[in-house]
């Protein structure tokens, strides 16, 4: 009996040890490592991964990361919001993947503190997703109206400020419906960007211009509508593959004779019934404003700078075979002129020189006979023991032979 009552308290004592060392445990790993990891992640030279720990806010790991880290993976969580100065600490982070969350909307200068960053991932978000009225007959109209008059509520021009090092950024799966003008204007360095499956229509070429040194462009899965709306951006799209850029397929929805095709086969000549206005001037029901001042030019609602816009690849192309060719039979031509030059002043020179030793010349001095016969050349003698030679004229001391 006494060696179960024994029994029991070391039971009892064990039990009230683990009650009070299981919040110890748990607290210890909220705090992580001494090495700055959280303990819901893992970490591993540079890299800090927390994908999948059901994150709903960055509050409780960023205080724990290591200031050092270049990479941290946060994807799959549910993430739906991001301050100004949260990733601040986080100066020397170069990846950051936030794919995967449930982000709505950016604040402007959500990613100032980080402007070493080279890699943002943020697809299969809902950046592009609002939920504008409940009307079930007229809720696309809606959304689509007052995305185009307010703006994108999800990204705004501002949200990428700071981020001037970035080389790499992924918007796909976000259901964005345009792409604000200015949004990426702050990234000069941006080499490779993607834009695939969301519910883009149309792109405007001054969106583009800055990323000079834009070398890959995803625009797969979504309904593009090749219409005037797309001529332009067509125009720099193909400026982009002639300085040996890299766009996938942007294959079109509508109109119905071009459904399916790539617009990068699709000719430029059939966007020339774009330059045509269909509306006249003065014509009842249609809106007339001023024109644009001089170096500017029309863009759906406002007058932008006029900039290089270059002509069909398909042109670029031919005038270069033209000129290559050209210039080709001018270079062959030419060395065949020198050529011909070089072994015609050959022969002249060989021939002199034969004339020289076998024939006779046609001028000698009057003091001596240098005349040659079959290679041999004749000495001056006296008159008497010379053979008689048919006369010959003397000019300015010189006799002219005859032949």
């Amino acid at each position: 009996m006494k060696n179960l009552d024994q029994h029991g308290r070391s039971h009892l004592e064990s039990l009230v040890w683990s009650a009070l060392c299981s919040p110890v445990l748990v607290l210890l790993g909220l705090l992580g490592s001494v090495h700055g990891c959280p303990g819901v992640c893992t970490c591993y030279a540079n890299t800090t991964d927390c994908s999948a720990v059901g994150l709903i806010s960055l509050t409780p790991i960023l205080a724990l990361l290591d200031h050092d880290s270049l990479i941290l993976r946060l994807p799959q969580n549910n993430l739906s919001s991001l301050g100004t100065t949260e990733l601040s600490n986080l100066s020397s982070l170069e990846l950051l993947d936030l794919s995967q969350n449930h982000f709505s909307t950016l604040q402007p200068g959500a990613f100032s503190g980080v402007n070493g960053l080279r890699w943002l991932n943020l697809s299969a978000n809902y950046l592009g997703v609002r939920l504008v009225t409940s009307d079930p007959n007229n809720s696309t109209e809606v959304s689509q109206g007052l995305n185009r008059s307010q703006g994108s509520v999800g990204l705004s021009k501002e949200v990428f400020q700071g981020l001037w090092r970035l080389r790499g950024l992924d918007l796909s799966s976000n259901g964005l419906l345009w792409v604000p003008k200015g949004l990426l204007d702050a990234l000069p360095r941006l080499s490779w960007l993607s834009l695939t499956s969301n519910r883009l229509v149309a792109l405007d070429r001054v969106t583009f211009e800055p990323l000079m040194g834009l070398q890959q462009l995803q625009l797969a899965g979504n309904p593009w509508e090749c219409d005037c709306k797309l001529r332009d951006f067509k125009h720099w799209m193909e400026w982009m593959i002639f300085r040996d850029g890299q766009v996938d397929a942007m294959k079109c929805s509508l109109p119905g004779d071009l459904k399916g095709r790539d617009i990068r086969s699709v000719p430029a000549e059939m966007f020339n019934y774009c330059l045509q206005s269909p509306t006249k001037e003065g014509a009842p029901g249609y809106a007339t404003r001023p024109p644009c001042p001089p170096g500017r030019i029309s863009s759906n609602d406002e007058c932008i700078r006029q900039r290089y816009r270059p002509v069909s690849v398909r042109r670029a192309h031919g005038t270069q075979i033209v000129a290559g060719v050209i210039c080709g039979t001018v270079c062959v031509m030419m060395v065949v002129a020198a050529t011909y030059g070089c072994v015609y002043a050959s022969l002249m020179a060989r021939y002199q020189r034969e004339m020289k030793n076998r024939g006779q010349p046609l001028m000698a001095e009057s003091g001596g006979d240098t005349d040659v016969e079959d290679g041999q050349t004749s000495s001056p003698t006296s008159p008497g023991d010379s053979p008689p030679k048919e006369a010959c004229g003397i000019v300015h001391g010189y006799r002219i032979s005859s032949f």
